[in-house]
């Protein structure tokens, strides 16, 4: 059987409006009745005439009006090269960055340190130490790096974190460890009072699972590697809404 081209499946999933001058309110309605068990935060019109965004807590999908039909994806205009559902997301996702306890973070002033950057990182995540190898490369921003170790993945990386925090010079030591593989001395935990948990509870609340995850001064949330190109563009521009 031939694949049917996208636009016709579209064409197809409009064509079962209910009504064509349904709205996004009627379509809500609809959709909260026939899943009551489902969170619908808000229903939008999409670019697409006859289809509704609908947004889920911070998760996104598309409903024709009858709200039967659901498509997961995301949906691209193609003529601006634009992902309008990433857009979405990033608002979703976005941070109040001032919940974040900047005492429980490794600092780092590079330049005026007049833009901010905060960093969930882990010790031994290995595109962490990509980023690692890119954040040196900025200018007037203060990084603020949260000890993150995620100990299904990485075992020993809880005791790793807890040393570069006890450590004299805390940046030399994270530093020294994400550059060179160089681990400070053992501290005795006892004698040390760490974030550590304190961090993971953190991200726990901020729905962050993985690293490296960046938070930008709007709260924009960036999961993933990203060059310092990339980063110093959107530190200057804002990431778009």
């Amino acid at each position: 059987m031939a694949t049917r081209p996208i636009a016709w499946v579209l064409g197809m999933v409009v064509s079962l409006s209910v009504q064509a001058t349904d709205t996004a309110t009627e379509v809500a309605q609809r959709l909260r009745t026939l899943y009551p068990a489902t969170t619908i935060t808000r229903v939008n019109e999409s670019r697409i005439a006859g289809l509704f965004e609908v947004v889920m807590g911070k998760n996104i999908a598309y409903a024709d009006p009858s709200a039967r039909y659901l498509i997961f994806g995301h949906l691209f205009d193609m003529a601006e090269q634009r992902d309008l559902t990433a857009d979405v997301l990033a608002t979703l996702n976005r941070i109040d960055v001032s919940v974040l306890p900047i005492e429980d973070a490794i600092e780092v002033v590079r330049g005026r340190g007049e833009r901010k950057l905060f960093v969930f990182s882990d010790p031994d995540c290995p595109y962490c130490r990509q980023l690692e190898n890119e954040l040196p490369k900025l200018d007037n921003v203060s990084i603020y790096t949260y000890l993150f170790p995620i100990a299904q993945l990485h075992p020993d990386a809880w005791d790793k974190a807890r040393r570069v925090w006890c450590a004299q010079d805390r940046v030399a030591a994270w530093e020294a460890l994400m550059h060179q593989g160089k681990l400070p001395e053992s501290a005795d935990e006892s004698d040390c009072e760490h974030p550590i948990a304190r961090n993971i509870s953190l991200a726990g609340r901020l729905g962050i699972d993985a690293t490296p995850t960046l938070i930008l001064e709007d709260g924009t949330l960036l999961q993933g590697y990203r060059s310092a190109a990339e980063i110093a563009a959107l530190l200057t521009e804002g990431a778009r809404p």
